[in-house]
């Protein structure tokens, strides 16, 4: 967190919400505080992100309990789940101790305690053991608002009351209900601990990124190695990393060679040989070789940070469709209140006892819980957004997750996302002059561009003396300018010619390559040669687009290459529609056309020629070997060069859509279906916990079933 930030992000990690409706009220009273500007509550990490003019957390955290509610400022690198409490599984088994006695007696009448007895087991169940719903349940009421804790402790003392009321006169055994209301606490406590070890389970993927960087590195001074706390490193240090170490800085190898598996950050299976030159990440694994690395990041500047950063973002986010049940949760509480009422009445006006009627009524109480409601879309965001960063795949937010499901149109840029980024000097044709001039007068005009065409030219004229060029000037999606020995020349694709007024002259095809024109503008300007290039396609590039195409999805090539080279690209791979000698500017254009006329488009590139259009698509997925730029931008980074990956992005969103969309289904399921069937006395309020307690671990778990997800 940047405290300097003038609309700092705060993460507060919050205690005491146990359904939909304690979000919703926590969310509330955070938004009254002055100064704020945006909260968002998330229930399975029990974390809010609040976004404020200020960096003061003190008012957020008095507003917070003021609430009724716990909360804390959340410190850099905290895990994000607690560890589990081993208090909450002994208040567990108490409770199923105590009650056990009274299920048998339900069970079996004979074996039916003394009312005494009974109370006497009741009661610490009760007001002891359930102590937690009363305060929870009291400061619900005092903000005139409602929750899970509520109607426990309603449904339960009314139980315990109604009880107690008729055994204490007469000390009969029989027509009493301790048993409904130990068991509904103990139920819902049990089902309580098992929805937070599954909760847990959630943040695992979070864990093990934070378990990459190791605590110290080894750095070499003044000729020795020495070892010293990870936070004491500099950049430009010389880290020295061991065979099975882990890699603890962001750097370049200057010696050594070896095997480094980075599968943990980017997905890749098969380990990459480093040598003096490749860039290492923070939190591989070095294999098989001595390796000196010089740095160039250290703590939140690493990948591994970035990455951590990134996926804490996205889990702690809230999704759009999440609004649905946070509405129905606001309402939710009051509404089942007046049913249990209505309830109540009803069985009295029909004649049967106030016992009978009340017990109805706290099976209402109980069944309608909204512990489900609120667990069942962070639940599946988190394990999603996990799984998916595990397998090199970064998900910025809930929200971007959201809209990938329903991408019908997938949008390609070519160089270096379609194809390897490295094209070579295929052909030099020189009109009416020598190649050799026309080609060091080319390359002496690219010598301070970093395009790749412009570092194939250079390599093509490693072996020349380069003349010095000024006023050099990029021309966005058509090429470059500059003056070289007094002659001012361009070079760049047909539009920079035709745009100098120039006319091409007649050249022999070059099918399949990319084609730059070098002119001279002056007083007798001219064209002076057509240089070619050749790039292929990636590794599976093929496979990727046919995989999309097995998806349902159109795939659309926007290049600002020719129309020959974009063309060939385009047939080899299978891709559906091609636009080529496009600018910058004209991509976003189209992405936003296209958004038009009712498509979700998803747009991948790796330049920052591609930001715009990153920017303008519903969902943008930048590779992470590109640029930073193409990376911020972007809602998905893909940790790898391997396009097989937007599919697998696609299938993960769609697949963490369906547990979003089950869950939701399962939650309302469980109240339209169980408060009716209590209300008419077709549930007991024992029952009635069960399947309460039933509905938040059956979210859960189905949301966890997304940790077996493989590409």
């Amino acid at each position: 967190m940047d405290i300097a930030a003038p609309h700092a992000e705060i993460d507060l990690a919050i205690t005491g919400m146990t359904c939909a409706a304690c979000v919703s009220r926590v969310e509330k009273v955070l938004a009254r505080v002055p100064g704020v500007t945006a909260a968002s509550v998330n229930l399975a990490t029990e974390r809010a992100r609040v976004t404020a003019d200020t960096p003061d957390v003190a008012p957020l955290i008095r507003a917070v309990e003021k609430a009724g509610y716990g909360a804390s400022l959340v410190e850099e690198a905290a895990p994000l789940a607690p560890p589990p409490d081993r208090s909450e599984l002994i208040r567990v088994l108490m409770a199923a101790g105590l009650s056990a006695p009274l299920l048998i007696g339900m069970a079996i009448p004979a074996l039916m305690l003394p009312g005494w007895a009974q109370f006497a087991l009741a009661t610490p169940v009760q007001f002891v053991l359930g102590w937690r719903f009363y305060v929870a349940g009291w400061h619900a009421a005092r903000a005139l608002s409602g929750n899970m804790d509520l109607l426990v402790a309603l449904g339960t003392s009314a139980a315990w009351g109604l009880s107690t009321w008729t055994w204490l006169p007469s000390g009969h055994a029989h027509g009493l209900y301790y048993e409904s209301s130990a068991l509904l606490i103990t139920f819902i406590l049990f089902g309580k601990y098992l929805e937070g070890r599954a909760r847990r389970q959630t943040g695992a993927a979070i864990r093990a990124l934070m378990q990459l960087r190791p605590d110290t590195a080894r750095i070499r001074r003044d000729g020795a190695d020495v070892d010293v706390p990870i936070g004491q490193v500099r950049r430009d240090d010389l880290v020295v990393v061991r065979p099975g170490e882990r890699i603890p800085v962001d750097g370049v190898v200057t010696e050594g060679l070896g095997g480094v598996d980075a599968s943990m950050l980017t997905g890749e299976s098969r380990p990459v040989e480093a040598e003096a030159g490749t860039p290492v990440a923070a939190g591989a694994i070095n294999i098989d070789g001595n390796l000196v690395i010089r740095t160039t990041a250290v703590g939140h500047e690493t990948t591994l940070a970035r990455i951590v950063r990134l996926v804490e973002g996205a889990q702690a986010s809230k999704a759009p469709i999440q609004r649905l049940a946070d509405r129905v949760s606001g309402v939710f509480v009051p509404v089942v209140l007046v049913v249990a009422l209505v309830t109540f009445a009803g069985w009295l006006l029909a004649g049967a006892g106030a016992g009978t009627a009340l017990i109805h009524a706290v099976a209402v109480l109980v069944i309608a819980c909204p512990c489900a409601l609120g667990l069942a879309t962070p639940t599946a965001i988190m394990v999603g957004t996990g799984v998916a960063a595990r397998h090199g795949i970064l998900i910025r937010d809930a929200a971007a997750l959201e809209v990938a499901h329903a991408v019908d149109i997938v949008a390609f840029d070519k160089t270096g996302t379609l194809t390897e980024g490295r094209p070579r000097l295929v052909d030099v044709l020189a009109f009416g002059g020598d190649r050799d001039a026309v080609l060091l007068l080319a390359a002496s005009l690219q010598a301070g561009s970093e395009h790749s065409l412009a570092r194939a030219m250079q390599e093509a004229a490693a072996d020349k003396a380069l003349s010095p060029c000024s006023g050099f000037q990029a021309l966005p999606g058509r090429g470059v300018r500059g003056i070289i020995a007094g002659r001012t020349v361009v070079l760049g694709n047909r539009r920079l010619i035709e745009d100098a007024g120039l006319t091409l002259p007649e050249a022999p095809d070059s099918p399949g390559h990319t084609l730059s024109w070098l002119a001279e503008i002056g007083p007798e300007p001219c064209v002076l040669a057509r240089f070619a290039f050749g790039d292929t396609p990636k590794t599976g590039a093929a496979a990727a687009m046919a995989q999309l195409r097995g998806m349902g999805l159109q795939t659309i090539m926007l290049t600002g290459d020719g129309p020959d080279a974009a063309r060939s690209v385009a047939t080899a791979l299978g891709i559906d529609r091609v636009l080529a000698e496009v600018l910058p500017a004209d991509k976003a254009a189209e992405i936003a056309r296209l958004r038009a006329d009712g498509s979700v488009v998803a747009m991948v590139g790796d330049g920052i020629n591609d930001a715009p259009a990153l920017a303008a698509a519903d969902i943008g997925m930048a590779m992470a070997t590109g640029t930073d730029v193409a990376m911020e931008t972007a809602g998905i980074t893909l940790m790898r060069g391997d396009l097989e990956m937007v599919a697998q992005a696609i299938d993960i969103s769609r697949r963490t859509m369906g547990k979003i969309r089950q869950g939701l289904f399962w939650a309302f399921a469980y109240n339209v279906l169980g408060i009716p069937l209590a209300a008419l006395g077709y549930l007991s309020p024992v029952l009635a916990g069960a399947a309460m307690a039933l509905s938040s671990v059956s979210v859960v778990a189905n949301a966890l079933l997304l940790k077996r997800w493989r590409p």
